[in-house]
């Protein structure tokens, strides 16, 4: 179960495959520009998350106060 999907099954030669296959869909200058938004909304989601743990902390305070 600690396999997600198909990745576990990748070897070395059909990821290579795979990153050439990407290198001709986008080319070499959109790559950095695709990579820098994934890393923008990785980031964001993770803010997402650190403020909905920050709004349950929050509310069990509260509870505990009254």
């Amino acid at each position: 179960m600690n396999e997600l999907l198909f990745i576990g099954n990748l070897g070395t030669g059909e990821i290579i495959i795979i990153a050439i296959i990407v290198l001709l869909l986008f080319g070499g200058k959109k790559i950095p520009e695709l990579m820098k938004g994934i890393g923008k909304g990785v980031k964001n989601f993770k803010d997402g998350v650190k403020g909905l743990e920050d709004d349950i902390k929050v509310d069990d305070t509260e509870n505990e106060k009254k």
